[in-house]
């Protein structure tokens, strides 16, 4: 990486935005090019990876999905799950195989049209110009809790799962895990190894199972070609689904719900408040577990017919029946009964540094066709489904990456062509 120094008034091609793996791929093809350019980071490169994570966490995706253009895993372990400062460390290292010319610690502020053609960039660290401005911040920015955390007592801690740790970061006491994505069911797990015990209040979140017929599940779905189905709808704006829920931890396994409750976590519905001293649930719980395996159930169904259409072998796996199934579930939580509450309902997307620029909807997603957007010279790469399912997984970046690059010297002939 070459440490780069923003200076007022400079003059860049281009200009990418995020210093993560999306906007490194970018900032690769580039080089390679010869454009002149900038990576604006806000903190440090890849610092999402080791700040934005608990202790524990590891990729959900085997390590030979990560590959980044001219870098790929080489580690001994392909087919395992890198941790946290291991995904850090080694995205990180990858800045430093190109010298990619990036500005840390350096916030974009706002962003406008340049009169003539292309942007100014307003940043801490002074203002810029470009022809070509491409977000790789993706769209996962600020946590979200919903209105009603408020309503909770000064008590009860509360955090985000964006700041959750590790168990002993918690008071003693129950802690009520609310949602069921991929980060709340591992959080979940994460403390019920650590002896904690753990109410999990549950969204309507897929779940997939780990391995299946001899192989990691992801890795015959990306056999089967499944990460590269095509987005064909032209300027769909919102590409937001809940991730299938399943663990890399301990050279990986599945995260049942329902095996869970049998080693004492307490499963809720779908958490809708807290009012008279108690967290308020509804009666979604059996609904979302059978949804839940139901997914997980077609997935290895659409494996078992490949494997047939295929003629390869592989050997039989018999289905699992359900190991529990709830009772009549309880629709309230004392206050009493917890000493922690961590929020794991996502997070919404902050476009505000894009201040008046035409490229977003009026529900504030981007709209772009595979990552272009109706202005010139500016798009966006690192999105859930920009181009496919796989878009925003390291599985795909590398192709999108090599997409973007193009449009952004599409962009810069045509601006040599008329000056």
């Amino acid at each position: 990486m070459i440490p780069t120094r923003l200076h007022d008034g400079e003059h860049f091609d281009a200009v990418v935005v995020g210093g993560g793996q999306a906007g490194l791929a970018v900032s690769w093809h580039l080089v390679r090019s010869g454009v002149r350019h900038v990576v604006i980071e806000r903190e440090t490169v890849a610092h999402e990876w080791r700040e934005g994570r608990w202790d524990n966490f590891t990729l959900v995706t085997p390590n030979w999905h990560c590959r980044l253009p001219g870098y790929a895993y080489e580690g001994p372990d392909p087919d395992g799950f890198m941790a946290r400062d291991e995904v850090f460390a080694w995205t990180r290292q990858y800045a430093d195989t190109f010298d990619a010319p990036v500005a840390e610690g350096v916030s974009v502020t706002q962003i406008e049209l340049r009169p003539g053609g292309g942007f100014v960039v307003h940043t801490s660290a002074g203002t810029i110009t470009a022809d070509s401005v491409t977000s790789a911040t993706g769209g996962y920015h600020l946590p979200v809790t919903p209105a009603w955390a408020g309503d909770i007592p000064a008590g009860v801690f509360q955090l985000h799962s964006h700041e959750y740790r590790n168990a002993a970061q918690l008071p003693d006491g129950p802690v009520l895990v609310i949602g069921s994505g991929q980060s709340g069911t591992q959080i979940a797990e994460d403390l019920l190894l650590e002896g904690r015990e753990v109410h999990l209040a549950l969204g309507r979140a897929p779940r997939v199972a780990r391995f299946y017929r001899g192989k990691d599940c992801m890795t015959w779905l990306a056999e089967m070609g499944v990460y590269d189905v095509a987005v064909t709808t032209r300027g769909l704006a919102k590409r937001e689904s809940t991730n299938h829920y399943v663990t890399g931890r301990d050279g990986g396994r599945d995260i049942d719900l329902r095996e869970f409750a049998l080693r004492g976590m307490r499963l809720h519905g779908r958490a809708t408040s807290f009012s008279g001293g108690a967290f308020r649930f509804d009666e979604s719980l059996g609904d979302n577990l059978d949804y839940a395996d139901s997914v997980a159930e077609s997935i290895k169904n659409d494996i078992d017919r490949y494997i047939e259409r295929e003629g390869i072998e592989a050997p039989f796996e018999p289905r699992r029946p359900a190991v529990w199934h709830p009772g009549a579930a309880a629709t309230s939580l004392p206050a009493t009964e917890v000493a922690s509450v961590i929020w794991s309902i996502g997070f919404r997307a902050d476009w505000s540094w894009l201040g008046d620029l035409d490229v977003l909807d009026h529900e504030g997603h981007p709209v772009h066709s595979w990552g272009a957007t109706q202005v010139a010279g500016f798009q966006f790469i690192g999105l859930p489904w920009m181009r496919t399912w796989g878009s925003g997984r390291f599985h795909a970046i590398a192709r999108d990456a090599e997409h973007i690059a193009d449009v952004i010297g599409a962009t810069l002939d045509e601006r040599a062509r008329v000056s």
